[in-house]
């Protein structure tokens, strides 16, 4: 296939449709309209549908009702739309519901800069609904990589029947590059019931994966779905053990998938030091990393494609070979917070903070990274 010019917000819808989505259900908002426009051209050549609903909370719900009956969902927002979506996501997490919801960040709170890249909401991708629910949120770095992570994305949500994150940036989203597209993807199907007699079919009753296979409405099969805890049958039970063995099943069904766990690392074989970063400041971070190793310091790069769950078996590692870190993000502070706790004081932890709007340039990385050398040196 020959090479394209094209947008990352593109390169999403792209990918939703080559992973087999054939509903979006959104509402506009910069810097994430880009998506809905290229789905409302693309999704009625494939037999999808395409709906623009009066609102972000009316968005996450027909989605939800969609991906109920059958079809592979998406839907995408910015921060101020998210917040608006997060009672649907925690309901979809507790009826386990397939979804995948795109956030392109910008910088908030509330309104806040309509236009301008910022990574600020790493902690509601995470936590933004209530309960102890688990979530799988992946970032993207290039405009071919938004296409090859939203089929991850998409494969993840109907693998573990749970709302999939995919958490860009308003760099990545409006970034164009020559990207040339894979003919074909691996795809992951629907999950299907293994009995075919409707009659005492249990459609939360887990698989050995723990997740369940839960009829699509209107295939014969008799299906209570609630946000309420429920116990196998889908119907609300007051019971503790269900609740706490309902709870658990659902966090460990995608704890104990190590295997979607994905990191990016580049010249960590001698590493004395690494800088951290996601999305599109970790295209500046690279630079930076570049630059300092010029200079002649061994500066190591890793990068998180897979945020939650979060990769603490491989920062735990790298932390116990290095001699400090630095967390490069486009915010006040957030994914700090995740690297410290794996790294649990085995060595310093940095934070290169940028929130004022605008994007990093790799001299600003270069002096944190310089600032650490300088501090742990000085210790030693």
């Amino acid at each position: 296939m020959s090479a394209r010019l094209m947008q990352g917000n593109e390169a999403i819808a792209e990918g939703a449709l080559a992973a087999g989505v054939r509903f979006f259900g959104g509402y506009p908002i910069t810097p994430s309209t880009e998506i809905a426009e290229s789905l409302a051209k693309l999704l009625p050549n494939v037999g999808g549908t395409f709906v623009q609903m009066e609102d972000e909370i009316a968005s996450m719900g027909v989605v939800l009702g969609a991906s109920l009956a059958g079809k592979k969902v998406l839907t995408a927002s910015s921060g101020p739309g998210i917040s608006l979506k997060q009672e649907l996501i925690g309901y979809a997490s507790a009826a386990e519901i397939p979804a995948v919801i795109v956030n392109v960040q910008r910088v908030g709170p509330s309104t806040g800069q309509p236009t301008a890249p910022s990574q600020g909401d790493v902690m509601q991708a995470r936590w933004g609904t209530h309960g102890d629910h688990s979530i799988i949120v992946l970032s993207p770095w290039s405009v071919r990589e938004a296409f090859d992570v939203t089929v991850k994305a998409v494969n993840y949500a109907e693998r573990f029947r749970t709302p999939v994150i995919l958490l860009t940036d308003e760099i990545v989203g409006h970034l164009r590059e020559n990207v040339e597209l894979p003919a074909e993807v691996e795809v992951y199907p629907r999950r299907t019931p293994k009995t075919s007699r409707a009659e005492g079919y249990e459609p939360y009753a887990p698989d050995d994966d723990l997740v369940p296979n839960v009829a699509n409405f209107g295939e014969g099969y008799r299906i209570h779905v609630t946000g309420l805890i429920h116990d196998e049958t889908g119907f609300p039970s007051g019971s503790p053990k269900v609740t706490r063995e309902a709870i658990k099943r659902m966090n460990d069904k995608i704890a104990r998938a190590e295997d979607i766990i994905e990191v990016h690392q580049e010249f960590m074989d001698d590493a004395d030091f690494a800088v951290i970063s996601f999305g599109g400041t970790a295209r500046t971070a690279y630079e930076a990393v570049l630059n300092v190793r010029k200079r002649g310091h061994k500066v190591g790069f890793v990068r998180l494609i897979t945020i939650f769950p979060f990769a603490d078996k491989v920062i735990r590692e790298i932390a116990g070979k290095v001699k400090g870190l630095v967390v490069a993000e486009l915010n006040f502070g957030q994914l700090v917070n995740e690297v410290e706790r794996a790294v649990a004081g085995q060595c310093p932890v940095k934070l290169c903070a940028k929130y004022d709007m605008t994007i990093f340039e790799p001299e600003e990385i270069e002096a944190s990274i310089d600032e650490l050398i300088a501090e742990v040196n000085g210790n030693d």
